[in-house]
């Protein structure tokens, strides 16, 4: 059995339920008002996925998406719990400055083509992080409290305490897009 993980890693909670379920197999990241020395980093190849409500927009999202976020938002928890139950696992890490390629990935996720283009020009650095991963959930959600430590425009936070994984199963399907996605990229 894997050791257990603290990292988690914040993301709108209808992405967590598309990497949860496989309909999105890619994290697209710019980076948080609250990165350490400004500048998002992949620190860790393992981490619990965090939800979050703040922020959430349809706007954002294909319109196939508009059902889970509206079903998400109100099962919101309301008592300053989070509940976690998916670990993901970096399969590989591009930096993608290139709108046409970044574009070419639109079937591999739930972002809108106008948010993906707005994030990508964001804060006038051209480009994002694409973070292809593969999703591991817990049978039973493991709750923990939402701290005022985790409040705030940051990617990273570190659980009061550490999660022990599920086990691992014996799938090359992430593989498989990581693959994919760089043969994309590499146009």
């Amino acid at each position: 059995m894997m050791d257990a993980v603290s990292w988690a890693f914040k993301e709108w909670a209808v992405v967590v339920e598309a990497l949860r379920t496989g309909r999105q197999a890619l994290i697209l990241r710019k980076g948080g008002v609250a990165e350490r020395d400004g500048e998002f980093r992949v620190d860790h190849d393992r981490f619990w996925l965090f939800p979050t409500y703040e922020h959430q927009n349809a706007v954002e999202l294909k319109p196939e998406a508009h059902e889970t976020l509206a079903r998400l938002a109100r099962a919101a928890p309301k008592d300053r719990t989070i509940a976690i139950d998916t670990l993901a696992e970096v399969e590989r890490v591009w930096f993608v400055d290139d709108l046409e390629k970044l574009l070419a990935l639109d079937h591999l996720s739930i972002w809108s083509r106008a948010s993906v283009e707005k994030r990508f020009a964001y804060g006038g650095k051209l480009g994002l992080y694409v973070i292809a991963v593969h999703t591991r959930v817990l049978d039973t959600p493991v709750v923990v409290a939402d701290l005022p430590r985790y409040i705030g425009c940051r990617t990273w936070v570190d659980l009061e305490a550490p999660v022990a994984p599920p086990p691992a199963p014996a799938s090359k399907i992430r593989c498989a897009i990581a693959d994919e996605v760089a043969t994309i990229l590499a146009r």
